[in-house]
Order: structure tokens, then C-alpha cells, then sequence
């Protein structure tokens, strides 16, 4: 079965396929938005995280037909009472200029002392069935998922994997680490993403044994 990732972000894509990987999951083809015949997107003008991802997934079910997988997630910083959060990805203006988002917010807590630099990743995925699917499969139409990912904020960028503000997140499970020099394998296992996608792992697997759209 076809399931639409509505992102063009190829590592969120992978991601989610090592998820399934790593449970044993077959028969089902992730395809992102470079994979399907382009359509016009909503603006993410949602309140918080499952807005955003619901606004993502109405796209992408009414506009090809396919099971549609959104993640809207953000890093949430306690000295700036919870922002970047849903304005994560254009912190700095720019939609997903990782850079400039991460030099702003290096900015914004250079004075900040080492103790109040907590912050954590929030991931919401939204995965939304077509309804004649759903009603085939004895399925709900969707189901949400939420993961968190708690550590603190570095001085400066470290490590060149990842993406977003993983060279500056430094994971509670790592000391000294950020989340841009961790494994795959291991960012998987302890992210907000990793989370709340093996979450939907059981509904996944079980859409494998439905057959293809």
C-alpha cells in the first residue's frame, strides 16, 4: 500500500522507513510530495502541532486519493516560555533556513546561564485514512500520535547530522552530545519523531494486510 509522507524533507522519509524497518513492517511504499503530482498546499496557520499536521493531512488525502502521514513538530525552549515552538521551522523569518534560525536563537540566550537553557523537541504525526478505506477496513479515519524529547541548549552548533536545531540540542539521554552527531539508529530510538511515529507502527502494520489503493 501507498502511503503519502506529505513532507519533501527526504530524512523524515527515511525515518519513518527505518521505523518500519526496525519493526518488521512490509508492504508498505512511502512516497513523499516530490512522488506525487503537485497540488496546491494549505498555509499552516494552525494554533499548535496537531492543527498544523491536520491541515497537512486533509491536503494530501483529498488531493491524491492515498493514506497521508504529517508531522508538525518544533523545539520548544523553557527560557522563551515554550517558543520557537510551532514558529520553529521560520524562526528566524525565512521558512527552513536551519542556519539562521540557529543563529537567532543562539542569540536570543547568549546570556542565558547554562541552568535555564532546558528545552525539548515536541513531535505531533497525524495519519489520516481516505474514509471509503477506512470504512472497508473497519478503520478510524485518523489517529494522532505525540512524542517529546528533552535536553538542553549548546553554546554553539556541534556535530553535521540531523537537521533543524539538532546541532544545537544536546539530548538528556547523551551528555555532550548534540543530536546531529548521534547514529540514525540512535536519534530514531530516543527523538520526539522516532516517538511518535512508533506510535503508528501498529496501525501501519496493520493497513499492510489490507492491500493497495
Amino acid at each position: 500500500m501507498r502511503v503519502l509522507v506529505a513532507s519533501r524533507n527526504n530524512k523524515k522519509l527515511r525515518e519513518l522507513n527505518r521505523v518500519l524497518d526496525a519493526a518488521g513492517v512490509t508492504g508498505i511504499e512511502l512516497v513523499n510530495l516530490s512522488d506525487v503530482p503537485e497540488y496546491p498546499e494549505t498555509l499552516e496557520t494552525g494554533a499548535d502541532f496537531v492543527d498544523n499536521a491536520r491541515i497537512k493531512t486533509a491536503d494530501g488525502v483529498r488531493e491524491t486519493g492515498l493514506v497521508t502521514i504529517a508531522d508538525d513538530s518544533g523545539l520548544a525552549v523553557d527560557e522563551l516560555r515554550g517558543m520557537p515552538g510551532v514558529l520553529s521551522a521560520r524562526w528566524a523569518g525565512a521558512h527552513g533556513d536551519d542556519a539562521a534560525n540557529n543563529r537567532l536563537l543562539l542569540a536570543q540566550l547568549s546570556d542565558t546561564p547554562d541552568e535555564r537553557r532546558g528545552a525539548h523537541y515536541v513531535s505531533v504525526c497525524v495519519m489520516q485514512l481516505p474514509e471509503e478505506l477506512a470504512v472497508t477496513a473497519g478503520m478510524e479515519t485518523e489517529y494522532v500520535a505525540e512524542g517529546a524529547w528533552h535536553g538542553t541548549i549548546a553554546r554553539e552548533e556541534q556535530g553535521e547530522g540531523g537537521f533543524g536545531y539538532d546541532p544545537l540540542f544536546l539530548p538528556a539521554e547523551e551528555p555532550g552530545k548534540s543530536a546531529a552527531e548521534l547514529s540514525p539508529e540512535r536519534k530514531d530510538e530516543l527523538s520526539h519523531r522516532g516517538k511518535a511515529l512508533a506510535q503508528l507502527v501498529p496501525v501501519l502494520r496493520r493497513l499492510s494486510t489490507v492491500g493497495s489503493n
